[in-house]
């Protein structure tokens, strides 16, 4: 028997390129058709290449995705529709799908867990799940105080669909 891992489709897979070196994240169309495919076309226009992670709680999440760096920004695409399921929980690598107080409002900002939050399940929409690399996401710079506000802050090298990768 083999302990290998199945290999993964290249068009649901991106690689998160940051300093500490590559995060590979495994989509999840089955779960959230609507954000994977958010995710994909600003993954593949260079939406998300060099902006920061902008807020990062010590033992929850880190957040990204805002061209700003503020946590007020977002994409030119249209606000995304709640997928909320329960075909997938947050655990530690999951990739969540930032919002503000309306459900409806998903756009360009994520977060990838440290830790499982069994409390944000069927509240946000789950899009992704870390499948290596979760070491190198560890090591992104926390903020300080309650809101996880970072100075200086680590910043995505280059995002992209594996499908596209040379």
């Amino acid at each position: 028997m083999s302990d290998s891992k199945p290999a993964l489709d290249p068009e649901n897979t991106l690689y998160l390129d940051l300093a500490q070196g590559r995060v590979v994240i495994q989509l999840m169309p089955e779960v959230a058709p609507m954000h994977v495919q958010q995710i994909k076309t600003l993954v593949r226009r260079g939406f998300y290449d060099g902006t920061v992670f902008h807020r990062v709680i010590e033992g929850f999440m880190a957040q990204g995705g805002d061209p700003t760096g503020t946590g007020t920004g977002g994409s030119d695409l249209d606000n995304i529709r709640a997928e909320f399921s329960d075909k997938a929980k947050f655990l530690r690598g999951t990739c969540g799908m930032a919002r503000s107080q309306s459900p409806n409002s998903a756009n360009s900002q994520f977060f990838i867990m440290f830790e499982p939050a069994s409390h944000l399940n069927g509240q946000y929409t789950i899009w992704g799940q870390v499948v290596e690399g979760m070491d190198l996401v560890d090591q992104i710079k926390r903020g300080s105080g309650g809101g996880g506000t970072v100075s200086n802050p680590d910043k995505i090298v280059k995002f992209s669909v594996a499908a596209d990768a040379a």
